[in-house]
């Protein structure tokens, strides 16, 4: 048996022992899983979509020293998930995490809603994605135009519409193209980073040059909030930008030695996403000039095309930010293509309206193509926001984040407090587990409270943030659901279900897997 076969083989029998038989061909080499979440972090062009939040709420010093504040706690995080995915590589992710280490009393309804919010999360991102591709398609438009074309929300919803189905389009295919065209979309992210890091201090003229006093140490507090508070929402810049950490476990099943090369790709993806983030943001603030008002209100629509624009003239920034347009273009690519593997293992659990037609694999590319449409019709709907206003459409970066950290800190909790003998995988924290795991858990949930404020004090129904509306509606539907008396989720849903053995629709039994105890709670925290 070659190595190839011996490792396809364990990535099987692991499979098996969660509960699952192989429907995906495994086409993903660990260097394409690390692909995927490092596409879907996409430094760049996801920094130059949150930059109207850092630049307002601190300006240079919160770029600067607030993205290094929040990345420490975000590596936490980050770490949590790897050893949780190296443990149980399964395409679930972490509702089916939820359900193993949860308490039995609890684990149905804390499985149930941290599927819809995984779920929520990824949808949000998505359209946040490829929302920031309209207006980065727009901003060319209007650099090229000589900055006198100014796009309404309407024609921006059309591109973006647009972009949604081609990227439907793309993530139907088959599992072997898709996999290939990751080592294509990490070099171009990449490069595009050293470009920023190197060219850009070169290219940038001496009058839109800062000292290191500016660059460095200026708090500029331009939407109301105190200095303090504001600090905390500059956080949503690396937060956005180094987030989804789960995103690699939900092509597990497609990834080759899944339970070493899933949280290899979490980890370093995160570290070099947090590294090149960081130097990307110092080169910035040096260049950008000191008049922030003007860059977050400039006709060209974009604060980071309005710095490309003075550092490198109209023809150098068209073709800069060309190449910022495709990288996120294929971040979009990268989410719609793992969110569809979210919706895919959740609704083979069942626990989706039209479960039976969402969890089909196509035969002949070995996708989850209906998942896909799921995916898309459901982010074109979210856009519709953006016809209330451009600050409602702007809260689905607040919303991808916030869902998604409520899932992580329900499954890390899960962890610690279910009373279970966690089984660790290759991967692992050894002593530091619990109290890295401790710092996640308590970070999260802070940050969530944070991001339902409106980006100022003074707010209308139309300028409000709508996380809270859609999150909490969501949440709060699928609990209506669930204890919703004779047809409530309550009355069927055991959470995960097996499709390989007796295959009774029973939930499988982990605790050969997980070293559930009935005798009580075993920790085993490595050594």
């Amino acid at each position: 048996m070659s190595r190839g076969e011996e490792v396809a083989k364990k990535d099987e029998e692991l499979l098996a022992q969660l509960g699952y038989k192989q429907e995906f061909r495994r086409e993903f080499t660990p260097l394409e899983v690390f692909g995927v979440a490092f596409s879907f972090i996409g430094p760049l062009p996801s920094l130059a979509s949150v930059l109207i939040y850092s630049i307002p709420n601190g300006g240079p010093a919160a770029m600067v020293w607030g993205w290094l504040v929040a990345s420490a706690f975000i590596f936490t995080t980050a770490l949590s998930i790897a050893e949780l995915a190296s443990a149980a590589p399964t395409a679930g992710g972490v509702y089916f995490w939820t359900h193993s280490f949860a308490s039995p009393r609890w684990r149905n309804l804390l499985c149930w809603l941290v599927g819809y919010a995984n779920a929520t999360g990824y949808i949000a991102g998505v359209a946040a994605i490829d929302w920031s591709c309209a207006v980065q398609i727009t901003a060319a438009v209007s650099i090229g135009s000589g900055q006198t074309y100014n796009a309404t929300n309407p024609q921006i919803y059309g591109i973006y519409v647009a972009i949604l189905l081609s990227h439907a389009l793309i993530c139907t295919l088959a599992t072997s193209i898709l996999a290939r065209v990751q080592r294509i979309y990490l070099a171009i992210n990449i490069c595009l980073c050293f470009v920023v890091i190197i060219g850009l201090p070169i290219a940038t003229p001496k009058q839109y040059m800062n000292t290191p006093s500016f660059a460095l140490g200026s708090f500029d507090n331009l939407n109301g909030w105190s200095d303090g508070f504001a600090f905390i929402l500059s956080f949503i810049a690396p937060l956005w930008t180094i987030s989804a950490f789960d995103a690699p476990v939900h092509i597990s099943e497609e990834a080759s030695n899944a339970a070493t090369a899933v949280p290899f790709a979490i980890v370093c993806s995160s570290v070099i996403g947090i590294l090149l983030g960081w130097a990307m943001n110092v080169a910035i603030t040096f260049c950008m000039g000191t008049d922030l008002g003007y860059l977050l209100s400039s006709p060209i629509g974009q604060p980071m095309a309005q710095i490309f624009f003075n550092s490198f003239g109209q023809n150098g920034t068209l073709a800069l930010w060309a190449f910022v347009v495709v990288t996120q273009y294929t971040t979009g690519s990268c989410n719609v293509l793992v969110a569809s593997r979210q919706i895919f293992a959740y609704s083979r659990d069942r626990a989706l309206p039209f479960s039976g037609t969402l969890s089909r694999v196509n035969k002949s590319t070995s996708s989850p193509v209906n998942a896909v449409w799921f995916i898309v019709i459901c982010a074109s709907l979210l856009g519709l926001l953006a016809f209330t206003d451009t600050a409602a459409i702007s809260a689905v970066f607040q919303l991808a984040v916030s869902a998604i950290y409520v899932a992580y800190t329900i499954v890390i909790a899960a962890r610690w407090l279910g009373g279970n003998n966690f089984k660790r995988g290759p991967f692992h924290l050894g002593i530091f587990s619990l109290p890295i795991s401790i710092i996640a858990v308590l970070f999260m949930p802070f940050m969530d409270i944070v991001f339902l404020f409106p980006t100022t004090p003074s707010t209308s129904a139309a300028t409000m943030n709508y996380t809270v509306v859609v999150l909490g509606g969501v949440l709060g539907l699928s609990l209506v659901w669930y204890y919703l008396p004779v047809y409530g989720s309550k009355h069927w849903f055991s959470g995960p279900v097996p499709n390989i053995g007796g295959g009774d629709g029973a939930s499988p039994d982990l605790d050969a897997h997980n070293g559930n105890s009935k005798e009580g709670v075993k920790w085993s925290l490595g050594t």
